[in-house]
């Protein structure tokens, strides 16, 4: 949430993020990360199944989609701008390329206290107010909406977005990630989820009589779209925490058909209103789950006002697949990954050595493994209890996993070599029953169950009561592994020799 006032300035930083969307293409394709794609294709379904077949190796370059079938010239489509690169990610939040995931998860953890307020700039020095529709003359059909997957229910222009809204009691903007529908030329479908807070103002400003205002961002930098992903408290913003995170303010103009300001660098903002009680059937559309949504859905119907975009404009679009080709699964794992240690902090827990959500369990959100150094009796135990229902992290999480710190929480082999070496499941494993939940979980039935979750919590370390005498693991010692790696080139390897996870500073033998 923002007001139209400062919340905090941000702590000093000392990375920069990209300032827009071009920015970060050009800093993107300096390192080979994004393939352009100069032959015509098909809105329909072709960029999707593209998109999905060449995202199967992970890290693969995002694609830019140059001439689509039904769009204007030099009008184009950006996919899976971050997609499961940890390069595209890092360079995005101002950070090294070769940055490795735990220490993107760190750097996250240390910006999420940090905030810089929007500033406002000349609306007619603005890069999206290079062109304009208004009135009769919007025609949202000439970007390039898509259907992504064989049985959604129409064209989406709204995956890769933020839409912005406005608490009409208290003036707050929500800035979040909500899917649109094309309806028609000037109207699309918006879906928001219950409980979220662009529903909230939506149907409280019909309670007083009145239209809700919405701006739709289409075409948006990376950390604009991370930051419209991630729940905010209401007296937050998310505008002023994407300005921490990219290390210099969002700037904004004012709204022409709306009361709502809108960024100056993103590629498209359409301004639109959601008269009362209006709607129209949306859906399904393909989740980042795997799986198709409930069939069909009822979306608020925006009327679109008007339309500014830059030369050129650039549609951003996210898949929701399977991972490695789901668009949210690996930025969302570090920022929820980032903000579950943050919460840990919080309330006290000693000796984090590490979070992580791996983003094959449903998009980042169903396996999350904490890696502590146990200091006391039941530290594990409370450390998963903990992270099972912090805020960041118990939303339809399913599996906790506690690991030592020796473990890299972020490498799946060696939690599920702790998991197999350290747990004794008939005691090691506890259940939580009636939890927070999602409706898109296929593993319930009948779907009205599904507003409810379970969590088992699994202590993968090392038993406490008899750490003393717990098999010694195997272990290279801190002189030769330095002896070994100083000599890597001459052995003739490639690259430099990876650090294990632990060293063995002992002399003593196993006895």
């Amino acid at each position: 949430m923002t007001s139209a006032n400062s919340v905090e300035n941000a702590a000093s930083t000392t990375t920069y993020g990209p300032s827009d969307l071009r920015e970060f293409l050009e800093a993107i394709e300096s390192i080979g990360q994004l393939r352009r794609i100069d032959a015509e294709v098909s809105r329909d379904e072709e960029m999707g199944a593209i998109t999905y077949l060449y995202h199967q190796k992970p890290g693969a370059p995002a694609l830019m989609f140059e001439s689509i079938g039904g769009c204007p010239p030099g009008f184009r489509a950006l996919w899976n701008q971050l997609g499961s690169s940890s390069e595209r990610l890092a360079l995005a939040m101002g950070e090294a390329p070769q940055s490795t995931t735990r220490e993107l998860i760190d750097h996250f953890r240390r910006r999420m206290n940090s905030r810089i307020t929007p500033v406002t700039v000349d609306a007619a020095k603005a890069p999206v107010n290079a062109n304009h529709m208004r009135g009769q003359d919007v025609d949202i059909t000439i970007f390039p909406a898509a259907r992504h997957w064989p049985l959604d229910g129409g064209e989406y222009i709204g995956t890769c977005d933020a839409i912005i809204t406005r608490d009409p009691d208290q003036g707050w903007l929500n800035v979040g990630c909500y899917r649109q529908m094309v309806q028609s030329r000037n109207e699309v479908g918006l879906y928001v989820s219950s409980g979220r807070d662009a529903r909230l103002h939506i149907e409280r400003s019909w309670a007083k009589g009145q239209a809700a205002e919405v701006v739709c961002c289409w075409g948006i930098d990376p950390v604009l779209y991370m930051s419209a992903g991630l729940t905010f408290p209401k007296t937050e913003s998310e505008l002023d925490f994407a300005g921490g995170l990219r290390g210099r303010a969002i700037e904004l103009v004012e709204g022409e058909a709306t009361s709502i300001p809108y960024p100056a660098n993103v590629e498209i903002v359409a301004e639109g209103v959601i008269q009362p009680g209006s709607f129209r059937p949306e859906g399904p559309f393909g989740e980042f789950t795997g799986y198709y949504g409930r069939a069909t859905k009822t979306a608020y119907l925006v009327e679109i006002k008007a339309v500014h975009f830059r030369d050129n404009p650039i549609l951003t679009q996210s898949l929701m697949a399977d991972y490695p080709a789901n668009e949210q699964a690996f930025w969302f794992s570090v920022c929820r990954s980032g903000r579950i240690w943050a919460d840990l902090d919080k309330v006290g827990v000693p000796g984090i050595a590490g979070v992580y959500c791996h983003p094959a369990a449903i998009g980042g959100t169903g396996i999350t493994a904490v890696s502590l150094e146990q200091r006391y009796a039941g530290h594990a135990a409370q450390t998963l209890a903990l992270a099972a229902q912090t805020p960041a992290g118990a939303g339809n999480s399913k599996w906790v996993v506690a690991v030592d710190e020796d473990v890299d929480p972020t490498d799946i082999n060696q939690v599920l070599w702790a998991m197999t070496t350290r747990c004794h499941p008939v005691d090691d494993i506890d259940m939580m029953r009636t939890t927070w939940g999602t409706e898109l979980d296929p593993s319930q039935e009948p779907p009205e169950k599904r507003v409810y979750g379970s969590k088992a919590l699994i202590n993968a370390c090392k038993n406490y009561r008899f750490a003393k005498t717990f098999s010694k693991r195997t272990a290279l010692s801190n002189k030769t592994f330095g002896s070994v790696a100083g000599r890597w080139s001459e052995l003739g390897l490639e690259g430099v020799a990876p650090r294990p996870p632990t060293l063995d500073d002992e002399s003593a033998s196993l006895g």
